[in-house]
């Protein structure tokens, strides 16, 4: 985590200090939630090790995964942390994660006493956002055998533990198509 909070390039050592003090260590079982649809969020996680996914629920009962997340990198369900309503997304773990927490309520306290944090959230926000429009940009514009071969490439070890619906609904495909790209692909 410190690693994270420091290639930001705007912490200091005692910044990260005074984030460590005010977090907790917590383990997901697989299949256990960090966030359920219809709860507020109000903490932020860091995701030391394991693999979760984000994902909402249809109209008509379908679960949609949109987003795979991975070590090193912050996890919340956003736009309910920084709205105080009710979360229409889900994040559940689909491998043991360790998780390093923190509550929206700590991390406003270090943004409001210290303008290294409140820059560092500027940079997290803007990194959030870039990140939301490269998927949008890549779901209507890349092949589904594109995005796949991405994700093979940037994230090869977990392919293997992310059940076939979750990347299939992920990749925006079939799990019959993603079946076919999968025997495509392979050597």
């Amino acid at each position: 985590m410190r690693e994270f909070f420091r290639s930001l390039g705007v912490l200091t050592e005692q910044d990260i200090t005074a984030l460590e003090q005010v977090s907790s260590r917590q383990t997901l079982p697989k299949g256990a939630f960090f966030v359920r649809e219809g709860q507020v969020c109000e903490q932020i996680a860091f995701v030391e090790k394991g693999i979760l996914r984000s994902f909402y629920t249809t109209a008509d009962g379908e679960e949609m995964t949109y987003c795979l997340l991975f070590d090193n990198i912050l996890i919340t369900a956003l736009s309910s942390l920084i709205s105080g309503r009710p979360t229409p997304e889900n994040i559940q773990a689909l491998a043991q994660t360790e998780l390093i927490i923190f509550a929206k309520k700590d991390f406003e306290t270090l943004i409001n006493q210290n303008v290294n944090w409140l820059m560092a959230n500027k940079i997290l926000l803007e990194q959030q956002y870039m990140e939301l429009e490269q998927r949008v940009f890549s779901l209507q514009k890349d092949k589904a055998a594109e995005r796949y071969q991405k994700l093979l490439t940037q994230q090869p070890h977990y392919i293997q533990q992310i059940p076939v619906q979750y990347l299939a609904s992920f990749l925006g495909i079939t799990r019959r198509h993603l079946s076919r790209l999968r025997r495509e692909l392979m050597p």
